[in-house]
């Protein structure tokens, strides 16, 4: 009888510890980001410079544990296409998974429109902190969506690699 007890102490504590890192781990470290103005969203001109890109419906997520936590959801309003017109290509945008509750951003149907053609990624900010890029992409239909994806140079210097040519120099640890 006892064994049976401890067996069902064991599983009661697997099953519950299990919910609770699941929960952490989509639900508990992120933060809905409020909408604060134009500069929600902005990308990156080719003279390096960073302009708000005209939006509307914004919504968004991010967390302090992870530079790469951050997606952003929006649709573009009047004078966004003539931004984009300067704006910087983005180079290898790889879109990365949000938390199924973030129904906005699907990584999965973003690549496929991005590799098909029927969307257009863009430099949104660089260096956020160091490796760290902002990523926007823009739809046909005027949807928008955002996010952070490692670079090339903080790939070799968060694997403790050298680094690539023309990389920035790493921060002091």
């Amino acid at each position: 009888m006892s064994g049976r007890i401890v067996a069902l102490f064991l599983i009661a504590v697997a099953v519950i510890g299990g919910g609770a890192m699941y929960w952490l781990q989509i639900h508990a470290f992120y933060e809905r980001l409020a909408p604060t103005g134009p500069d929600d969203v902005r990308v990156v001109f080719e003279d390096g410079t960073a302009v708000p890109l005209p939006h509307a419906d914004f919504r968004g997520i991010d967390s302090d544990s992870s530079p790469i936590r951050y997606r952003a959801c929006f649709t573009l309003a009047a004078g966004a296409r003539e931004v984009l017109a300067r704006a910087r290509v983005a180079q290898q945008p790889e879109p990365l998974v949000a938390p199924g509750w973030f129904d906005c951003f699907d990584a999965a149907a973003v690549a496929a429109a991005l590799d098909e053609g029927r969307a257009s990624a863009y430099a949104g900010a660089a260096g956020l902190p160091y490796g760290i890029d902002r990523i926007v992409a823009v739809f046909d239909d005027g949807r928008g969506v955002a996010w952070n994806q490692i670079n090339r140079c903080g790939a070799a210097f968060f694997d403790g690699d050298p680094l690539p040519p023309g990389c920035p120099p790493p921060p002091e640890s």
